[in-house]
């Protein structure tokens, strides 16, 4: 039997470094439980609805191993057209992307998801801009090994930051999670927060 306290329980559903900074700097307390899922785009899904799927999925799987919890997942993807990036899967086709985004602006998409008592999710969109890089740029910032794992090949957090020339929407939803539009949702599902208890 669960008591009304275990709904202040948070699980953030990802294994994402940068996620976890987030919310701890909120202050808010959370255990963390990867979900680990098919991450493979259906085919001609947009990145709108791609984002949205995976990170209900995630909610949902967590959730279900969660009881009394709400849980909290996202996915972030980036699309050139209508042409999702994932994470690079090795230095060429990180080296591959970032020669693709140069000088260019493309789409970041994070979806999240809430599960809990109820459902709730929403999928945020942002537009970067690259600076007009040099292959030897590329070279130099896909050899210091952080493009690797990064939606789209860079962390704008990171060494990365010297890649973008704007940002045109949230920037941290760049980074993988979307603060103010995420404790906005977390906030009318009745989500405990630091500054509410």
């Amino acid at each position: 039997m669960h008591t009304h306290a275990d709904q202040t329980l948070l699980v953030l559903a990802s294994g994402s470094p940068r996620r976890r900074d987030f919310l701890s700097q909120l202050g808010l307390t959370f255990t963390v439980s990867a979900a680990d899922i098919d991450e493979t785009p259906h085919p001609g899904e947009e990145a709108r609805a791609y984002v949205l799927r995976l990170a209900r999925e995630k909610a949902r799987v967590v959730a279900a191993r969660s009881p009394g919890a709400w849980v909290l997942a996202a996915d972030t993807t980036v699309a050139v057209g209508t042409e999702l990036l994932g994470k690079p899967q090795s230095p060429d086709e990180a080296h591959e992307m970032l020669s693709r985004l140069s000088g260019k602006t493309h789409d970041v998409f994070t979806g999240v998801a809430l599960a809990g008592r109820h459902e709730e999710a929403l999928a945020v969109h942002t537009r970067v801009t690259f600076r007009a890089l040099s292959a030897a740029e590329i070279a130099w910032y896909v050899s210091t090994g952080e493009p690797v794992d990064r939606a789209g090949a860079y962390a704008i957090q990171g060494k990365g930051g010297f890649l973008v020339a704007s940002v045109d929407g949230s920037p941290t939803n760049v980074v993988g999670l979307p603060l103010g539009e995420t404790l906005a949702l977390m906030e009318r599902a009745g989500v405990p927060l630091a500054w509410k208890r």
